[in-house]
């Protein structure tokens, strides 16, 4: 039997609260900064990502923090508790990091925390990862998310150079959670309005409706696990979106919390590639 690789521990930044602010009723922005951060390896990607690490309830871990060492040391219970959240910003020359949260009151586990952080309150982080940034060669761009994907997509906005065609789908819970988004870019921004709806159905809609662009086209799609599966086999199968053109992943899925996700998303994303690969 071929073992598998050992699991990498990744590396940890601790790093401090510089500013909270209120974005919409959902969404708060927690800007941070700190020594910590110095030469974070930011900036190539626009769905950058870090890995919240919140201590288990009652658990002290020794300092200096190695994760590693929690790792070996204490019952997996007992293991810091990960949340991902996609970086909105990274300003290099400042040297602060600026991450938005969905906020549903005390529901979740980094909602709360940003809902309740101060200036000068610490955090530690794994990360970042990425692997998507709008392709300068596409002939144009589709981006498509729910609340969680709106940082991403609002930083995919900020990178499209002047001229770039993009058809953008944000569904939110109403119009009080609209943001304004900057773009340089030829851009049509739809904003669509769940209410009481299921997450994804309006997307899904609207997405479908669009007469497609002449041109190759570039698709960030990210969000709900359910409507991310309908929107791939809309793009995959349907309209013969080449893989490489394609960025879509379920942040998150309904009825789940990350911890469950997580240790189901690999094999769920494997299966519903199978079963979406085009008939040659």
């Amino acid at each position: 039997m071929t073992e598998r690789p050992a699991r990498r521990t990744p590396n940890v930044t601790q790093a401090q609260v510089l500013r909270v602010e209120r974005l919409t009723p959902h969404m708060i922005r927690v800007v941070l900064g700190g020594p910590g951060l110095a030469g974070f390896p930011a900036g190539q990607y626009t769905d950058h990502y870090v890995k919240l690490l919140f201590p288990a309830e009652g658990v002290t871990y020794p300092e200096p923090f190695d994760l590693q060492r929690v790792r070996a040391e204490f019952s997996r219970e007992q293991w810091p508790r990960m949340r991902t959240y996609t970086v909105r910003r990274w300003d290099a020359e400042a040297g602060e990091l600026t991450l938005d949260f969905v906020y549903h009151g005390d529901e979740g586990l980094a909602g709360p925390w940003a809902a309740s952080v101060v200036p000068g309150d610490q955090v530690r982080f794994a990360g970042p990862g990425g692997g998507y940034a709008p392709d300068p060669a596409a002939g144009w761009h589709l981006m498509a998310g729910d609340e969680s994907a709106l940082p991403a997509i609002a930083a995919a906005l900020e990178r499209l150079a002047p001229g770039a065609r993009a058809h953008v789908f944000i569904e939110v819970s109403g119009p009080e959670e609209e943001q304004k988004l900057e773009s340089a870019g030829e851009v049509s921004i739809t904003w669509l309005h769940r209410g009481d709806g299921r997450v994804g159905d309006a997307l899904v809609r609207s997405v479908r409706a669009l007469d497609f662009p002449s041109g190759a086209v570039q698709a960030f799609v990210h969000g709900e696990a359910g409507f991310v599966k309908e929107l791939r086999h809309l793009l995959r199968v349907e309209h013969g979106v080449p893989r490489e053109a394609l960025s879509i992943s379920g942040y998150w899925r309904a009825g789940q919390d990350e911890d469950g996700w997580q240790a189901t998303k690999r094999e769920w994303n494997q299966q519903v590639e199978a079963e979406q690969e085009p008939t040659p």
